[in-house]
This record gives structure tokens, C-alpha cells and sequence, in this order.
């Protein structure tokens, strides 16, 4: 693949008419953010939590635009009352696109338990789940996950694994007073 995944993926999101990009800043969505921030046709909101994100999704669509959520797997735990109660129940279209954390090469034991709980969560919650486990999954996966939210009103997300945006190494700092 000659191009970053992040190129496509925001290509989709302007092909798609996506107006708004909510966001809680994350290594492996930096590109992507960074194209949204650059492009004027999208506005970009940096959120406190990522259930914020959700609101603004609801709200975008409300007022006529659509919108995308990004944000890493160990936010979607903030995020589920707000799909399940407002996006699930008013039936509203949401799209994100979620960074894993805790799967392949994980080095930090607290990102384990979240990443693994992310797609059955999601899906319990009536979300749509495409999981992208190499970089060329991704953009197709993003083009058909914008579609089916929009045009059915449903939640989608696609995952981006590990093996994509890549593991990284953390270390206890076992020395004295080391958080």
C-alpha cells in the first residue's frame, strides 16, 4: 500500500459529505485528524471524553450534517450509555472509527481488558462492527461502514487493529515512587 490508510479514509469521508470529525486525541488517529483539521469543509471538535463525540454525532445529524467519531478502544467503555440510549433508541446514523489497544504486541496490561471488550460491546449495543486487521482493510472497510450508517441509519464502527497502527512497548516504572 503506497498511501497511509489515513489518506483514503478521509477521502471516503468527504466523498460520504461528512461535515464534522469529533475526536479524543490518539496516537494512531493523528493523521487522520490531522487531515480533517486541515480540510475547511470539515470542521473538527476536540472532545474532553468520547461520549461528547457521540452528542455532536446526534446533534450534526439533527441540524442536517453528518458526522464521525474517532477515538481509541479504551474510550468506547465512555461511550456506550450514550449509543445504547440516545444513537440505539432515536435512531440516529453514527460512524467512528476506533484504534485498538490490547490486542497483538499489547506491552500495557491496563489496555488488555478494554481492548478486549470493545466488539462485543459494541455489538450489544446494536453497533455494526468491521474490523480492519491490515492497513488495506482499512479504507474499504471505512467507505462501506460511512455508506450503511448513513443510508440505513444505523451505528457502525470500524476497528483499526493493533497490527495496523502498531503495538507499543510500556514498562512498569518499578523504582521507588514510579507511577
Amino acid at each position: 500500500m503506497d498511501e497511509h490508510w489515513s489518506v483514503a479514509a478521509h477521502r471516503h469521508f468527504t466523498a460520504a459529505g461528512v461535515r464534522q470529525v469529533a475526536y479524543v486525541p490518539d496516537a494512531g488517529l493523528t493523521r487522520l485528524i490531522e487531515r480533517c483539521r486541515e480540510d475547511n469543509a470539515i470542521e473538527t471538535v476536540m472532545c474532553a471524553t468520547e461520549e461528547e463525540g457521540i452528542g455532536l454525532a446526534a446533534g450534526a445529524w439533527l441540524g442536517g450534517q453528518k458526522a464521525a467519531v474517532l477515538m481509541q478502544s479504551s474510550g468506547v467503555g465512555n461511550t456506550i450509555n450514550a449509543i445504547a440510549s440516545l444513537i440505539a433508541s432515536a435512531h440516529f446514523p453514527m460512524f467512528t472509527v476506533v484504534t485498538m489497544r490490547g490486542q497483538w504486541g499489547e506491552g500495557n496490561p491496563w489496555q488488555v481488558p478494554m481492548g478486549q471488550a470493545v466488539r462485543p460491546v459494541l455489538e450489544a449495543v446494536g453497533v455494526k462492527v468491521f474490523q480492519a486487521d491490515s492497513a488495506d482493510d482499512v479504507a474499504p472497510m471505512i467507505e462501506a461502514g460511512l455508506r450503511m450508517a448513513f443510508s440505513t441509519d444505523q451505528a457502525v464502527a470500524v476497528l483499526v487493529s493493533q497490527r495496523v497502527i502498531g503495538s507499543k512497548v510500556w514498562v512498569a516504572d518499578k523504582t521507588e515512587g514510579g507511577q
